[in-house]
């Protein structure tokens, strides 16, 4: 399954810069931008999974009428391929070359494996549980900085609505960061790049791969409250946001406090 997410995240994210000046766009649910690539690069992966797992589920972001796409698990093997073909779409509609593929791979409600894919920088971050997580074929971990004015904190872009006083601190605290793509902070918690990532309003498409790359890289990701996010009952997902922290061991306790303000 490493392989085949791996295979059909460089098929979507090459196809993505091929489109990158050229993708008609639109508006989705009145608050998000989406793109022709968008749905195409979907297809491409699922296309892909469905040759070697024709029995097995999906999530993903692009469905009819700006919904997600959901298709259940035939069968007894309850696999579910949880997908956003381009993360960062508002950051590709502006062609700035900061946006992924992400996918996860889940079972009994838990990611199993993770591949996110920068295609920009031909970056490949990849996970599978009980296994080390890789940058490329490199071994990565998690880093073990605390919070200071050396460390770079990715914050989301989107705060729907007033900034969060415990945000604000870490903001004045650090070099925070913003690559407008989630996978992508998360990604860069697991090399040891930052010291951890605030997410808003996060659907399960953004987090799954991720969350998984991170736990296998040493770190911790759980909602802002401090509780695990997984098990997910993925039969009755519907899309909602999931409000996550992700971070290094040493920094994570402080930031679920600072968030409590």
């Amino acid at each position: 399954m490493l392989d085949v997410a791996t295979v059909a995240a460089h098929l979507a994210g090459r196809q993505a810069l091929k489109d990158i000046n050229s993708s008609k766009v639109s508006i989705k649910n009145a608050t998000e931008l989406v793109t022709q690539t968008d749905a195409r690069c979907q297809k491409i992966i699922i296309d892909h999974v469905k040759e070697y797992f024709p029995d097995h589920g999906f999530i993903a972001e692009e469905g009819e009428g700006g919904k997600l796409f959901k298709q259940s698990p035939r069968g007894n093997e309850k696999y579910w391929w949880v997908i956003d073909p381009i993360d960062g779409t508002n950051n590709f509609v502006h062609r700035i070359p900061s946006f992924s593929v992400s996918i996860g791979v889940m079972f009994e409600g838990r990611p199993i494996i993770g591949v996110i894919f920068d295609p920009s920088t031909e970056s490949t971050f990849t996970a599978f549980e009980g296994g080390q997580a890789h940058y490329n074929a490199t071994r990565m971990t998690v880093n073990s900085n605390p919070i200071d004015e050396f460390a770079s904190i990715a914050i989301d872009s989107n705060l729907q609505g007033a900034m969060p006083p415990g945000i604000l601190k870490m903001m004045l605290r650090t070099r925070f960061r913003n690559m407008g793509s989630t996978a992508l902070h998360l990604s860069y918690v697991a090399t040891g790049g930052l010291v951890g990532a605030i997410v808003v309003c996060p659907k399960l498409w953004d987090i799954a791969a991720g969350a998984l790359i991170v736990e296998q890289a040493g770190g911790i990701v759980t909602g802002w409250d401090g509780r695990k996010l997984f098990p997910l009952d993925l039969e009755n997902y519907d899309g909602k946001s999931i409000k996550t922290i992700a971070a290094n061991p040493k920094v994570h306790t402080e930031m679920v406090r600072l968030l409590s303000l």
